[in-house]
């Protein structure tokens, strides 16, 4: 079992920032990969960015070059750094933990923080 808890969110101008944290109950060390998800109103979730435990990440092509993702084992969390953020970055996002055990994959999912940009 993984908790995941999500901060960060809130209200921001189009062109500003903001900075997502997403803390695990357990080491990152022993989860396969971790990723942020979003989901706007009306639409699919889909994912945005996503990290390894060796480290290699992947994003979605709208975000390519203003968003960000890291992750500090020593204190179990992953960010996702957002810049440029324009009203279509609006959405519930959502963190993901994808944990292998023997043949199967299991995920876990925060509750979810809401990011609105406006114009």
């Amino acid at each position: 079992q993984v908790q995941l808890v999500e901060s960060g969110g809130g209200l921001v101008q189009a062109g500003g920032s903001l900075r997502l944290s997403c803390a695990a109950s357990r080491s990152i060390f022993s989860i396969h990969a971790m990723g942020w998800y979003r989901q706007a109103p009306g639409k699919q979730r889909e994912l945005v960015a996503a990290i390894t435990s060796g480290g290699r990440s992947n994003y979605a092509d709208s975000v390519k070059g203003r968003f960000t993702i890291s992750s500090d084992n020593a204190k179990n969390t992953v960010y996702l750094q957002m810049n440029s953020l324009m009203p279509e970055d609006t959405a519930v996002y959502y963190c993901n933990a994808g944990v292998i055990k023997g043949l199967a994959e299991y995920n876990y999912w925060g509750q979810g923080t809401q990011v609105t940009v406006s114009s």
